[in-house]
């Protein structure tokens, strides 16, 4: 047997070679189409079409709210969080209500309604303290005929 025999030998199983890893990589695909499409629902939710029809009022709300002009700033008083309103000047909106709730962003759903007690200088503190972890803060605050709404994440330690 000659050198060139040899070589010859061993080029001929790369065609079946490349056929299986080409093989190899269709199966892997077709195991994570079925794993996805096992796993999706197929819709975000059943209201879908309804939501898009009133994006317009959601942009309207949006530039009211930009209009106002307000800004809120949330901190925590040990687990506490602590919310501070201002206008667009600066000056703190002591006449506001605020209504907030707590979710957490992974997991099962859980939600924490909160009361606010209000302090000196325009900020609210929660009469509860929240778990630690991370929380997404959905806040509304109320002043005359004006409604505010923001959301805001918090990791407590």
């Amino acid at each position: 047997m000659s050198v060139r025999d040899s070589v010859d030998s061993r080029w001929r199983w790369f065609p079946a070679a490349m056929i299986g890893a080409l093989l190899a990589v269709v199966a892997v695909n077709a195991g994570m189409i079925y794993a996805a499409l096992r796993s999706f629902p197929g819709s975000a939710g059943q209201d879908g079409f309804d939501l898009s029809n009133g994006y317009g009022r959601i942009l309207a709300s949006e530039a009211r709210q930009t209009a106002l002009g307000w800004h809120i700033a949330i901190t925590l008083d040990g687990a506490r969080p602590v919310i501070r309103v201002a206008d667009r000047d600066g000056a703190v909106l002591s006449a506001a209500t605020v209504d907030a709730v707590a979710e957490r962003p992974l997991g099962p759903p859980r939600s924490t309604a909160m009361r606010w007690k209000p302090l000196s200088g325009g900020a609210w503190r929660a009469g509860e303290a929240l778990d630690h972890g991370q929380w997404i803060v959905l806040i509304t605050v109320r002043q005359g005929q004006e409604v505010f709404t923001a959301s805001d994440h918090l990791i407590v330690p």
